[in-house]
Protein backbone atom coordinates (compact mmCIF):
# COMPACT_ATOMS: atom_id res chain seq x y z
CA UNK A 1 0.00 0.00 0.00
CA UNK A 2 1.14 3.51 -0.96
CA UNK A 3 1.70 6.27 1.24
CA UNK A 4 -0.05 8.49 -0.86
CA UNK A 5 -3.30 6.77 0.13
CA UNK A 6 -2.85 6.42 3.81
CA UNK A 7 -4.37 9.11 6.11
CA UNK A 8 -1.39 11.83 7.07
CA UNK A 9 -1.09 13.94 10.46
CA UNK A 10 -3.11 16.26 8.56
CA UNK A 11 -5.73 14.41 7.92
CA UNK A 12 -6.30 14.32 11.70
CA UNK A 13 -6.07 17.72 12.01
CA UNK A 14 -8.72 18.24 9.67
CA UNK A 15 -11.01 15.77 11.40
CA UNK A 16 -10.78 17.83 14.65
CA UNK A 17 -12.27 20.80 12.58
CA UNK A 18 -14.75 18.32 11.08
CA UNK A 19 -15.76 17.03 14.32
CA UNK A 20 -15.53 21.00 16.57
CA UNK A 21 -17.81 20.70 19.72
CA UNK A 22 -20.01 17.44 18.48
CA UNK A 23 -17.66 15.21 20.13
CA UNK A 24 -16.58 15.50 23.50
CA UNK A 25 -12.90 16.57 24.96
CA UNK A 26 -12.92 13.84 27.36
CA UNK A 27 -10.81 13.88 30.68
CA UNK A 28 -7.40 12.42 31.62
CA UNK A 29 -7.95 11.48 34.84
CA UNK A 30 -4.87 10.63 37.44
CA UNK A 31 -5.29 7.85 39.80
CA UNK A 32 -3.15 7.59 42.62
CA UNK A 33 -4.22 4.07 43.79
CA UNK A 34 -3.84 2.29 40.47
CA UNK A 35 -0.41 4.48 39.97
CA UNK A 36 0.89 2.22 42.83
CA UNK A 37 -0.57 -0.93 41.64
CA UNK A 38 1.42 -0.10 38.53
CA UNK A 39 4.38 0.91 39.49
CA UNK A 40 4.15 3.85 37.06
CA UNK A 41 2.50 7.53 36.76
CA UNK A 42 -0.64 6.69 35.34
CA UNK A 43 -3.63 8.69 34.07
CA UNK A 44 -7.01 7.34 32.31
CA UNK A 45 -8.04 8.90 29.20
CA UNK A 46 -11.69 8.46 29.84
CA UNK A 47 -13.02 7.71 26.18
CA UNK A 48 -15.42 5.65 27.94
CA UNK A 49 -17.19 8.83 28.58
CA UNK A 50 -17.54 9.70 25.18
CA UNK A 51 -20.86 9.90 23.47
CA UNK A 52 -22.60 6.40 22.80
CA UNK A 53 -19.85 5.49 25.14
CA UNK A 54 -17.02 5.01 23.15
CA UNK A 55 -14.10 6.84 20.68
CA UNK A 56 -15.74 5.15 17.76
CA UNK A 57 -18.15 8.47 17.26
CA UNK A 58 -14.85 10.46 16.20
CA UNK A 59 -14.13 8.17 13.49
CA UNK A 60 -17.70 7.75 12.27
CA UNK A 61 -18.88 11.21 12.34
CA UNK A 62 -16.28 11.93 10.45
CA UNK A 63 -16.38 9.59 7.60
CA UNK A 64 -19.83 10.51 7.43
CA UNK A 65 -19.32 14.60 7.45
CA UNK A 66 -17.55 13.70 4.34
CA UNK A 67 -20.24 11.95 2.19
CA UNK A 68 -21.89 13.24 -1.04
CA UNK A 69 -25.64 14.15 -1.59
CA UNK A 70 -26.08 10.58 -3.66
CA UNK A 71 -23.88 8.66 -1.00
CA UNK A 72 -26.64 10.77 1.97
CA UNK A 73 -29.72 9.55 0.19
CA UNK A 74 -28.75 5.83 -0.38
CA UNK A 75 -27.85 5.98 3.55
CA UNK A 76 -24.65 3.10 4.96
CA UNK A 77 -24.10 0.23 6.54
CA UNK A 78 -21.97 -0.63 9.40
CA UNK A 79 -20.63 -4.13 10.51
CA UNK A 80 -20.17 -4.19 14.24
CA UNK A 81 -19.99 -5.97 17.71
CA UNK A 82 -21.26 -3.06 19.32
CA UNK A 83 -19.19 0.38 19.97
CA UNK A 84 -18.88 0.74 15.88
CA UNK A 85 -22.33 0.23 15.12
CA UNK A 86 -24.13 2.92 17.80
CA UNK A 87 -21.48 5.37 17.02
CA UNK A 88 -22.40 5.24 13.27
CA UNK A 89 -25.92 5.13 14.23
CA UNK A 90 -25.76 8.25 16.08
CA UNK A 91 -24.05 10.06 13.44
CA UNK A 92 -25.93 9.00 10.81
CA UNK A 93 -28.81 10.02 13.19
CA UNK A 94 -27.21 13.58 13.44
CA UNK A 95 -26.77 13.67 9.65
CA UNK A 96 -29.64 12.95 8.39
CA UNK A 97 -28.04 9.33 6.99
CA UNK A 98 -30.12 6.71 6.49
CA UNK A 99 -28.65 3.44 8.55
CA UNK A 100 -28.33 -0.11 8.98
CA UNK A 101 -25.98 -2.03 11.41
CA UNK A 102 -25.24 -5.60 10.89
CA UNK A 103 -23.97 -7.20 14.29
CA UNK A 104 -22.88 -10.84 15.31
CA UNK A 105 -25.71 -13.11 16.86
CA UNK A 106 -24.04 -12.68 20.34
CA UNK A 107 -23.44 -8.92 20.65
CA UNK A 108 -24.26 -7.50 23.41
CA UNK A 109 -27.93 -7.19 24.47
CA UNK A 110 -27.42 -3.38 25.52
CA UNK A 111 -25.70 -2.81 22.63
CA UNK A 112 -28.20 -4.09 20.02
CA UNK A 113 -30.94 -1.94 22.00
CA UNK A 114 -28.71 1.32 22.00
CA UNK A 115 -28.16 0.74 18.28
CA UNK A 116 -31.72 0.83 17.49
CA UNK A 117 -32.15 3.93 20.19
CA UNK A 118 -30.10 6.22 17.58
CA UNK A 119 -32.51 5.19 15.07
CA UNK A 120 -30.60 2.14 13.05
CA UNK A 121 -31.84 -1.17 11.87
CA UNK A 122 -29.95 -3.92 12.85
CA UNK A 123 -29.36 -6.70 11.31
CA UNK A 124 -28.27 -10.16 13.02
CA UNK A 125 -25.59 -11.78 11.24
CA UNK A 126 -22.76 -14.48 11.70
CA UNK A 127 -20.98 -15.45 15.09
CA UNK A 128 -17.99 -13.18 15.04
CA UNK A 129 -17.41 -9.43 14.22
CA UNK A 130 -15.79 -11.46 10.76
CA UNK A 131 -19.18 -12.71 9.81
CA UNK A 132 -21.05 -9.87 10.38
CA UNK A 133 -18.64 -7.64 8.04
CA UNK A 134 -19.16 -10.26 5.30
CA UNK A 135 -22.72 -10.15 5.25
CA UNK A 136 -22.85 -5.99 5.60
CA UNK A 137 -20.50 -6.38 2.17
CA UNK A 138 -23.06 -8.67 0.11
CA UNK A 139 -26.02 -6.00 1.81
CA UNK A 140 -23.76 -3.02 0.55
CA UNK A 141 -23.06 -4.86 -3.08
CA UNK A 142 -26.98 -5.46 -3.60
CA UNK A 143 -28.34 -2.21 -2.12
CA UNK A 144 -25.45 0.83 -3.28
CA UNK A 145 -25.78 1.68 0.23
CA UNK A 146 -21.85 2.75 1.35
CA UNK A 147 -19.93 0.65 3.67
CA UNK A 148 -18.52 2.37 7.17
CA UNK A 149 -15.63 0.65 8.10
CA UNK A 150 -14.52 0.26 11.58
CA UNK A 151 -10.80 0.54 10.91
CA UNK A 152 -9.65 0.75 7.85
CA UNK A 153 -10.98 3.39 6.57
CA UNK A 154 -9.00 7.02 5.65
CA UNK A 155 -11.52 9.29 7.60
CA UNK A 156 -12.57 7.12 9.87
CA UNK A 157 -9.00 6.94 10.67
CA UNK A 158 -8.39 10.19 10.78
CA UNK A 159 -10.98 11.02 13.12
CA UNK A 160 -10.05 8.44 16.12
CA UNK A 161 -6.81 10.41 15.77
CA UNK A 162 -8.20 13.27 17.33
CA UNK A 163 -7.92 11.48 20.77
CA UNK A 164 -3.97 12.00 20.66
CA UNK A 165 -4.18 15.22 19.61
CA UNK A 166 -5.93 16.01 22.94
CA UNK A 167 -3.70 13.66 24.50
CA UNK A 168 -0.90 15.79 23.56
CA UNK A 169 -2.53 18.80 25.11
CA UNK A 170 -3.74 17.09 28.12
CA UNK A 171 -0.28 15.53 29.14
CA UNK A 172 2.88 17.34 28.35
CA UNK A 173 4.90 15.08 29.79
CA UNK A 174 3.67 11.49 28.30
CA UNK A 175 6.16 9.00 27.93
CA UNK A 176 4.10 5.61 27.06
CA UNK A 177 0.47 5.29 25.57
CA UNK A 178 -0.94 1.85 26.50
CA UNK A 179 -3.94 1.32 23.91
CA UNK A 180 -6.33 -1.38 23.05
CA UNK A 181 -6.08 -2.89 19.65
CA UNK A 182 -8.59 -4.44 17.47
CA UNK A 183 -8.70 -3.91 13.97
CA UNK A 184 -6.10 -0.89 14.38
CA UNK A 185 -8.10 2.03 13.97
CA UNK A 186 -7.44 3.87 17.24
CA UNK A 187 -3.98 3.02 17.81
CA UNK A 188 -3.38 4.29 14.04
CA UNK A 189 -5.00 7.36 14.09
CA UNK A 190 -3.08 8.23 17.54
CA UNK A 191 0.31 7.02 15.85
CA UNK A 192 -0.19 9.66 13.19
CA UNK A 193 -1.19 12.84 16.00
CA UNK A 194 1.65 11.87 18.33
CA UNK A 195 4.20 10.67 16.00
CA UNK A 196 4.85 14.14 14.35
CA UNK A 197 4.89 16.26 17.22
CA UNK A 198 5.97 13.87 19.72
CA UNK A 199 7.93 10.79 18.27
CA UNK A 200 9.51 10.51 21.90
CA UNK A 201 6.20 8.76 23.04
CA UNK A 202 6.37 5.07 23.27
CA UNK A 203 2.78 3.34 21.77
CA UNK A 204 2.29 -0.35 23.24
CA UNK A 205 -1.31 -2.15 21.57
CA UNK A 206 -3.14 -4.70 24.11
CA UNK A 207 -5.01 -7.70 22.50
CA UNK A 208 -6.83 -10.75 24.11
CA UNK A 209 -5.18 -13.51 24.74
CA UNK A 210 -8.08 -15.83 22.47
CA UNK A 211 -7.60 -13.23 19.80
CA UNK A 212 -4.44 -11.52 19.15
CA UNK A 213 -3.87 -11.76 15.17
CA UNK A 214 -1.30 -8.66 15.83
CA UNK A 215 0.81 -11.24 17.69
CA UNK A 216 -0.02 -14.00 15.00
CA UNK A 217 -1.66 -15.97 17.78
CA UNK A 218 -5.22 -17.53 15.93
CA UNK A 219 -8.17 -16.96 17.63
CA UNK A 220 -9.13 -19.39 20.32
CA UNK A 221 -13.13 -18.53 21.72
CA UNK A 222 -15.10 -15.46 22.41
CA UNK A 223 -13.70 -13.33 25.24
CA UNK A 224 -14.97 -10.81 27.08
CA UNK A 225 -12.71 -8.16 25.67
CA UNK A 226 -15.41 -8.24 22.33
CA UNK A 227 -14.68 -4.78 21.20
CA UNK A 228 -11.27 -5.85 19.89
CA UNK A 229 -11.92 -9.47 18.90
CA UNK A 230 -11.04 -8.92 15.21
CA UNK A 231 -9.86 -11.82 13.11
CA UNK A 232 -7.97 -9.45 10.97
CA UNK A 233 -6.31 -6.27 11.16
CA UNK A 234 -6.85 -3.72 8.26
CA UNK A 235 -4.29 -3.23 5.76
CA UNK A 236 -4.32 0.73 6.04
CA UNK A 237 -3.54 -0.11 9.74
CA UNK A 238 -1.08 -2.28 9.76
CA UNK A 239 0.52 -0.08 7.13
CA UNK A 240 0.31 2.71 9.52
CA UNK A 241 1.31 0.70 12.84
CA UNK A 242 4.60 -1.62 11.63
CA UNK A 243 6.71 0.61 12.40
CA UNK A 244 5.01 3.04 14.98
CA UNK A 245 3.93 0.22 17.73
CA UNK A 246 6.78 -0.40 20.19
CA UNK A 247 5.27 -3.59 21.38
CA UNK A 248 1.98 -5.40 21.64
CA UNK A 249 0.90 -7.48 24.56
CA UNK A 250 -2.06 -9.68 25.24
CA UNK A 251 -4.24 -10.13 28.29
CA UNK A 252 -6.48 -13.01 29.79
CA UNK A 253 -10.07 -12.23 30.37
CA UNK A 254 -9.59 -13.29 34.27
CA UNK A 255 -7.09 -10.17 33.86
CA UNK A 256 -9.15 -8.00 31.93
CA UNK A 257 -12.32 -8.96 34.64
CA UNK A 258 -10.07 -7.85 37.64
CA UNK A 259 -8.93 -4.92 35.66
CA UNK A 260 -13.29 -4.14 34.94
CA UNK A 261 -13.61 -4.35 38.77
CA UNK A 262 -10.51 -2.22 39.69
CA UNK A 263 -11.50 0.56 38.05
CA UNK A 264 -15.05 0.53 39.04
CA UNK A 265 -13.74 0.11 42.59
CA UNK A 266 -11.11 2.43 42.81
CA UNK A 267 -11.53 5.31 39.61
CA UNK A 268 -15.37 5.00 39.85
CA UNK A 269 -14.83 4.55 36.12
CA UNK A 270 -17.38 2.17 34.54
CA UNK A 271 -15.74 0.63 31.28
CA UNK A 272 -16.39 -2.52 28.86
CA UNK A 273 -14.13 -4.99 28.53
CA UNK A 274 -12.08 -3.74 25.77
CA UNK A 275 -11.52 -0.66 27.23
CA UNK A 276 -10.32 -2.45 30.64
CA UNK A 277 -7.57 -4.14 28.41
CA UNK A 278 -5.26 -1.02 28.66
CA UNK A 279 -5.25 -1.48 32.56
CA UNK A 280 -5.09 -5.08 32.74
CA UNK A 281 -2.19 -4.91 30.64
CA UNK A 282 -0.26 -2.71 33.27
CA UNK A 283 -1.33 -4.79 36.07
CA UNK A 284 0.07 -8.03 34.55
CA UNK A 285 3.49 -9.33 35.58
CA UNK A 286 6.26 -7.73 33.31
CA UNK A 287 8.35 -4.90 33.23
CA UNK A 288 7.45 -1.59 34.86
CA UNK A 289 7.31 1.46 33.05
CA UNK A 290 9.09 4.62 34.24
CA UNK A 291 7.30 7.92 33.82
CA UNK A 292 3.87 9.22 33.00
CA UNK A 293 2.04 6.65 31.21
CA UNK A 294 -1.69 6.49 29.68
CA UNK A 295 -3.93 3.84 29.72
CA UNK A 296 -6.98 4.37 27.26
CA UNK A 297 -10.04 3.23 28.68
CA UNK A 298 -11.49 2.92 25.00
CA UNK A 299 -14.95 2.10 26.16
CA UNK A 300 -17.92 1.66 28.40
CA UNK A 301 -20.47 0.31 27.21
CA UNK A 302 -20.73 -3.34 28.94
CA UNK A 303 -23.62 -5.32 29.54
CA UNK A 304 -25.42 -5.56 32.70
CA UNK A 305 -25.08 -9.54 32.92
CA UNK A 306 -21.74 -9.15 31.99
CA UNK A 307 -21.26 -6.50 34.67
CA UNK A 308 -22.60 -8.80 37.14
CA UNK A 309 -20.26 -11.76 36.52
CA UNK A 310 -17.62 -9.66 36.66
CA UNK A 311 -18.30 -8.36 39.92
CA UNK A 312 -18.89 -11.56 41.61
CA UNK A 313 -16.27 -13.43 40.14
CA UNK A 314 -13.81 -10.69 41.94
CA UNK A 315 -15.94 -10.56 44.78
CA UNK A 316 -15.24 -14.60 44.78
CA UNK A 317 -11.16 -13.96 43.73
CA UNK A 318 -10.96 -11.32 46.84
CA UNK A 319 -12.19 -13.46 49.24
CA UNK A 320 -15.45 -11.75 49.61
CA UNK A 321 -17.48 -14.55 48.90
CA UNK A 322 -17.69 -17.79 50.98
CA UNK A 323 -19.83 -20.54 49.93
CA UNK A 324 -20.20 -23.55 52.19
CA UNK A 325 -22.22 -27.03 52.52
CA UNK A 326 -22.90 -27.90 55.98
CA UNK A 327 -24.40 -31.12 56.81
CA UNK A 328 -26.39 -30.99 60.20
CA UNK A 329 -29.18 -33.16 62.38
CA UNK A 330 -32.46 -32.92 60.68
CA UNK A 331 -34.23 -31.43 63.55
CA UNK A 332 -35.99 -28.17 64.74
CA UNK A 333 -34.09 -25.38 65.42
CA UNK A 334 -30.66 -26.41 63.52
CA UNK A 335 -31.00 -23.97 60.27
CA UNK A 336 -31.46 -21.23 63.25
CA UNK A 337 -28.27 -21.99 64.73
CA UNK A 338 -26.11 -22.21 61.97
CA UNK A 339 -27.89 -18.78 60.98
CA UNK A 340 -27.08 -17.59 64.19
CA UNK A 341 -22.99 -18.33 64.43
CA UNK A 342 -22.81 -16.90 61.07
CA UNK A 343 -24.85 -13.19 61.89
CA UNK A 344 -22.99 -13.27 65.05
CA UNK A 345 -19.53 -13.10 63.48
CA UNK A 346 -20.91 -10.27 60.83
CA UNK A 347 -21.19 -12.35 57.82
CA UNK A 348 -23.75 -11.25 55.76
CA UNK A 349 -26.24 -14.16 54.22
CA UNK A 350 -26.76 -13.66 50.54
CA UNK A 351 -28.67 -17.18 49.66
CA UNK A 352 -29.77 -20.06 51.74
CA UNK A 353 -30.37 -23.86 50.24
CA UNK A 354 -32.36 -26.45 52.67
CA UNK A 355 -31.66 -30.01 50.86
CA UNK A 356 -33.31 -33.12 52.30
CA UNK A 357 -34.35 -35.14 49.03
CA UNK A 358 -32.48 -36.47 46.22
CA UNK A 359 -28.98 -37.20 48.03
CA UNK A 360 -28.48 -40.94 48.83
CA UNK A 361 -25.11 -40.35 50.89
CA UNK A 362 -26.98 -37.92 53.42
CA UNK A 363 -28.08 -39.71 56.53
CA UNK A 364 -31.26 -41.19 57.43
CA UNK A 365 -31.94 -38.38 60.18
CA UNK A 366 -29.28 -35.65 58.05
CA UNK A 367 -30.14 -32.52 56.28
CA UNK A 368 -27.82 -30.33 54.02
CA UNK A 369 -27.33 -26.65 53.94
CA UNK A 370 -25.46 -24.82 50.79
CA UNK A 371 -24.73 -21.26 51.93
CA UNK A 372 -23.48 -18.13 50.37
CA UNK A 373 -22.49 -15.61 52.83
CA UNK A 374 -20.75 -12.56 52.37
CA UNK A 375 -17.60 -11.49 53.89
CA UNK A 376 -15.33 -8.45 54.52
CA UNK A 377 -12.68 -10.60 53.73
CA UNK A 378 -10.76 -13.73 53.57
CA UNK A 379 -9.85 -13.81 57.10
CA UNK A 380 -13.41 -13.11 57.65
CA UNK A 381 -14.03 -16.30 55.98
CA UNK A 382 -12.02 -18.29 57.88
CA UNK A 383 -12.80 -16.87 60.83
CA UNK A 384 -16.83 -18.15 59.86
CA UNK A 385 -15.67 -21.93 58.77
CA UNK A 386 -13.41 -21.82 62.20
CA UNK A 387 -16.55 -21.26 64.32
CA UNK A 388 -19.05 -23.74 62.45
CA UNK A 389 -16.95 -26.41 62.19
CA UNK A 390 -16.67 -26.05 66.17
CA UNK A 391 -20.62 -27.39 66.25
CA UNK A 392 -21.40 -30.45 67.93
CA UNK A 393 -23.09 -32.62 65.22
CA UNK A 394 -22.40 -30.21 61.97
CA UNK A 395 -19.95 -31.77 58.95
CA UNK A 396 -18.88 -28.86 56.64
CA UNK A 397 -17.33 -28.73 53.11
CA UNK A 398 -16.26 -25.21 51.80
CA UNK A 399 -17.23 -24.79 48.09
CA UNK A 400 -15.38 -21.31 47.64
Amino acid sequence: MSDSTLPSHRDVLRARETLGDRVKVTPLLPSASLSQLTGTTLVLKAENLQRTGSFKVRGALNRLAALSEAERTNGVVAASAGNHGQAVAWAAQELGVPCTVVMPTGASVSKIAATKGYGASVVLSGEAFDDAMSAARRRCDESGELLVHAFDDPAVIAGQGTVGLELLEQAPDLETLVVPIGGGGLAAGIALAISERRPSVRLIGVQSAACAPWLGLAPVGFTIADGIAVKQPGEMTRAILESRLAEVRSVSDQQVAEAILLLLERSKLLVEGAGAASVAALLAPGPKLEGTTCALLSGGNIDPSVLLSVVRAGLTRAGRYLMLRVRVPDRPGQLSRVLTEVGALGGNMVSVFHQREGRIDLGILETEIDLTILARDQQHCDEIVARLQELPGVGLQRLV
